[in-house]
């Protein structure tokens, strides 16, 4: 007898429908085909334990499976169940008339029980498209999946629900999930915020801007200044993700197997700290089984790079095209995958090997010449994508116990979210234009250029201090956001000079001063 059951593979972020086939003649092999893993074939083994676990045989019959495509390469433990439903249909101990109404994802474990798989969120995307009635999979992935709407999402424990549900023994209810309410009421939940924040409000503004605009920013500072406490709540002052941007958001994170259990949506944006002997494929993703890297679990959110110099050169180099295109392609012999990576880039390093060049309260023992070392760990086009740099002093401790408790996230997103909505109507009419960091060279033409005013004291600072010739368009963008931000049309003398504060680095003699 020949019986089917649906399925679906995820390769990257595609999703490719599967048909599992399997036919049943006179004999005791078991035949496999379809290009599946080491975690497929092993299914067999587990679905034989489950079934003599639930009371119920597995066939003693040559048994044949074919999973379609045979071409496209079938990976983890996710085709257990629709497997093990369509090895009882063909032996006819349950009946097949109402396998094809349902598509069925679920590891399963010696006992029958459900285990949660990951990838469930894009499979449920890919069973409504192909107009399935509903989706069975394990209770664990239930609230995931049902964020999909017009599917019928039935969460199960184990395989003996699972056939009483086909058989009609049982009747199910499908889970549902008010996406929206649930996305809505935890958008402003955030543990981390800046009132803990005391003193630094030069730094806190360069973090409004960066938000704002959606600019890359880098810390240079000594330790225990607070770069990497005001990098983790940089996310509570960003703009709220929008539906469409956490549907996306959520779709990777659970391709990487990054969603609790009974998760549903992200409502907050991804913060992602990578440890500085992060490998290039952790990075940017691929792998022998092809994973989201740590740029695409960023995505719609922020990549915080702790101890910049400390990474990998060559690792840090692949960061250059997706800070470019907010796209990665990842092209092996055996797949190509893409995926998004549209994130913002925040960096923090001390500025010398000893760590207190400039600090006022330790004395540094670096020369000029190892200092310039140092800074060139970061090459030039991977700084020449990082719009802010931002010094940061240590507090010292009198004025640290009597300053006041800083301003709240609250208050500073309100603004950040104004100077967005004024960029929104601005690129209203530019599809992969959404902020002002992203402008090209003509839009900062057209939008960003300052008064007579403010050409000349940018004219001024690029000469007496050695600007760089990079530095030029990074100033003008970042000055469109600081007025932006105060809610003025043309960008004028004191929003140039604030921006030109933000190139630190770019300045010819910064290894030397104080010197």
């Amino acid at each position: 007898m020949l019986v089917k059951t649906y399925s679906a593979a995820v390769n990257g972020l595609d999703v490719t429908p599967v048909t599992i086939e399997v036919s049943l003649t006179r004999g005791v092999m078991y035949h496999f085909t379809g290009l599946g893993d080491v975690a497929v074939r092993e299914g067999r083994d587990r679905i034989a334990a489950a079934l003599q676990y639930n009371g119920l045989k597995f066939p003693k019959a040559d048994i044949t499976v074919n999973m379609a495509p045979a071409d496209l390469k079938k990976e983890g433990s996710s085709f257990d169940l629709p497997l093990a439903i369509a090895i009882l249909a063909a032996d006819g101990q349950i009946g097949s008339q109402s396998l094809s109404r349902f598509m069925m994802v679920g590891e399963l474990g010696l006992d029958g029980k459900l285990q949660p798989v990951k990838g469930i969120l894009p499979v449920a995307i890919k069973a409504r498209a192909e107009h399935y009635e509903g989706i069975i999979v394990p209770t664990a992935n239930a609230r995931e999946a049902a964020i999909v709407n017009q599917l019928n999402v039935y969460g199960m424990d184990n395989m003996a629900d699972v056939i009483s549900f086909l058989d009609g023994k049982k009747q199910c209810q499908p889970v549902i999930v008010d996406t929206r309410k649930e996305f809505f009421e935890h958008q402003y939940n955030f543990d981390l915020d800046f009132s803990d924040v005391r003193g630094q409000e030069n730094v806190k503004r360069a973090l409004e801007v960066a938000a704002a605009g959606g600019h890359n920013l880098i810390m240079i500072g000594p330790p225990g200044s607070g770069k990497s406490m005001m990098a983790k709540r940089l996310p509570s002052i960003l703009p709220p993700l929008t539906l469409a941007e956490s549907l996306e958001t959520t779709q990777i994170h659970s391709v990487a197997g990054l969603l609790s259990r009974g998760s549903s949506l992200i409502s907050q944006r991804p913060f992602r700290s990578p440890h500085h002997t992060i490998s290039e494929a952790a990075l940017v993703g691929g792998g022998t089984n092809p994973m989201p890297g740590e740029i695409s679990q960023a995505h719609n959110g922020v990549l915080f790079c702790d101890e910049l110099p400390e990474f990998s050169k060559h690792t840090l180099e692949v960061l250059r095209q997706p800070l470019e295109d907010r796209v990665i392609t990842i092209s092996r012999a055996k797949y190509t995958v893409t995926y998004p990576c549209s994130f913002m880039f925040v960096a923090s390093m001390n500025p010398c090997p000893c760590g207190y060049y400039g600090d006022p309260t330790h004395h540094c023992v670096c020369t000029p010449g190892q200092i310039q070392h140092y800074l060139n760990k970061i090459s030039g086009p991977l700084m020449d994508r990082i719009d802010i740099q931002c010094e940061i002093l240590a507090i010292p401790f009198k004025d640290l116990s009597q300053a006041q408790p800083g301003e709240p996230s609250s208050a500073i997103r309100e603004r950040v979210i104004a100077a967005r909505a004024i960029q929104t109507e601005r690129f209203k009419d530019s599809k992969l234009i959404h902020c002002n960091a992203q402008m090209t060279e003509k839009m900062i033409h057209l939008y960003a250029n300052p008064d007579e005013k403010g050409l000349e004291l940018l004219r001024i600072a690029m000469e007496r201090l050695s600007l760089s010739a990079r530095a030029y368009s990074r100033i003008l963008k970042v000055a469109r956001t600081i007025a932006d931000l105060a809610g003025a049309v043309h960008v004028s003398q004191e929003h140039i000079a604030e921006a030109i504060a933000y190139r630190q680095l770019d300045r010819g003699d910064w290894a030397e001063r104080g010197a």
